[in-house]
């Protein structure tokens, strides 16, 4: 699997990156201080070895070095064992060494201010030292002389001891970091069990096994898979009124028909005939094709301004029923706005609206208001009101077939109000009248 389509693998990979980056400066860092600690402790005893030479050197009667025949380190008695000592006497120009001199040319240094310590690391062909020096005054019976004393140590010594501290510890980092690695791993492959399983759900919801997401899942997914069902429920609600709406358009074109059909026995008024059925089947398409193509329930929908859209209904009903004069009150607040596709508004708003003004006398009234627990609609009008309720909402049942248009507006509204989950409901007005409430709840 490639990393750059894995999330667990580019977490590892991140992961190990980042640790090996913070191990390699941690070890870094830690092996720089133990160097520095351990040179320290190494100049800290060469020069208590300068201070053991200081304690021994006398000066004789004409100012000339004198040294004990035996020292308390015995390593400066014992040729090449790494350990040297010189004291040179700069105004005599003499100079003592060691015996673990013998035969090796160290580099002293024999120049030093007075009153001074100097540490450096030195190295010639005979090899690589630590140095520590100090240089002083020498007063003994009135006579004063310039003594500069220097101690040297092999290096190699510093150095294998630096080489097992590094491979000790750069062994215990590599382990350590292996072994958070493979922790990184498993809690990666832990944490991001969910998303498996949500990829599992999600393809058995493709190959029909279940219905929707059903597993309980953190908090951080479970927007996610709510989200997911939504989107789920509002595609099986389009389908299902493709669905419903083809089904109604064929109930809807055999009446049409057949009414052409009889009409071919009668080439008098075929032409009439044919003009009127054709301009109703065209009527019956558009409307189902609208129902069809509404969206639902829109969770993510953009806020759509409801006085503008309610207002567009109202003007072109205005032209529609010119002949009845109707007076069309709207109640919408400016400001008011919801989530919801525009075409659905339309459809909604539009057919309960065209339902009032075909029936009303000459009064309709229309109040959209927001409140806690959603979006209100109510259209009273002032015509006969409703018969009989419960048959109005039923698809393919007319109102009344003297009445312009196919009898299914409100029950296409009641789908739509169905698929946001809302509520249609329809009563007498106070005033007698058909008075139709709708409420959407917040999305």
């Amino acid at each position: 699997m490639r990393p750059d389509r894995s999330i667990r693998a580019r977490l590892v990979l991140g992961a190990a990156l980042v640790l090996l980056a913070f191990l390699a400066g941690a070890g870094l860092a830690v092996q720089r201080a133990y160097a520095d600690s351990v040179r320290a402790a190494r100049f800290a005893r060469l020069q208590t070895t300068v201070y053991l030479l200081m304690a021994g050197a006398e000066l004789d009667a004409k100012g000339s070095l004198v040294m004990p025949a035996a020292l308390a380190e015995p390593r400066l008695s014992l040729p090449a064992s790494g350990l040297y000592a010189n004291i040179a006497n700069v105004d005599k120009g003499e100079e003592w060494q060691s015996g673990s001199t013998l035969g090796l040319s160290p580099p002293f240094l024999r120049q030093q201010v007075a009153g001074q310590w100097r540490y450096d690391s030195l190295s010639d062909a005979s090899g690589q030292f630590l140095a520590a020096t100090y240089g002083v005054t020498w007063t003994e019976q009135e006579r004063s002389s310039a003594l500069v004393f220097s101690v040297l140590e092999d290096q190699r010594e510093f150095d294998r001891e630096l080489d097992t501290f590094g491979r000790t510890l750069w062994g215990w980092l590599g382990g350590a970091g292996l072994l958070l690695l493979l922790a990184q791993t498993l809690l990666l492959g832990w944490g991001l069990a969910p998303l498996r399983r949500v990829a599992q759900e999600l393809r058995r919801i493709e190959l029909g096994e279940q219905a929707k997401v059903q597993g309980r899942y953190p908090t951080e997914l479970a927007g996610l898979t709510n989200n997911l069902n939504t989107l789920i429920d509002q595609e099986r609600a389009r389908q299902t009124r493709y669905k419903d709406a083809l089904d109604d358009l064929a109930h809807s074109l055999k009446t049409p028909l057949a009414v052409l059909r009889t009409s071919l026995d009668d080439p008098e008024h075929l032409s009439a005939t044919v003009a009127q059925q054709v301009s109703r089947m065209d009527g019956i398409v558009q409307h189902q094709l609208g129902r069809a193509g509404a969206s639902g329930a829109a969770r993510f929908a953009p806020l759509l301004a409801l006085a503008p859209v309610t207002a567009r209904i109202r003007d072109s009903l205005a032209k529609v029923y010119a002949d009845k004069a109707l007076s069309i009150e709207i109640d919408c607040p400016v400001d008011l706005k919801w989530r919801i596709d525009e075409g659905d508004a339309f459809e909604i708003l539009g057919n309960v609206l065209d339902n009032a003004a075909k029936w009303a006398r000459g009064q309709v009234s229309v109040r959209v208001w927001r409140e806690a627990q959603g979006l209100n609609v109510r259209v009273i009008d002032d015509g006969p009101g409703f018969g009989d309720l419960n048959s109005v909402l039923q698809r393919r049942v007319r109102l009344d077939e003297q009445v312009p248009g196919h009898g299914i507006g409100l029950a296409v509204v009641k789908d739509l109000v169905a698929s946001h989950q809302g509520e249609l409901t329809l009563s007498q007005a106070p005033t007698g009248g058909a008075q139709v409430d709708i409420v959407l709840p917040m999305n």
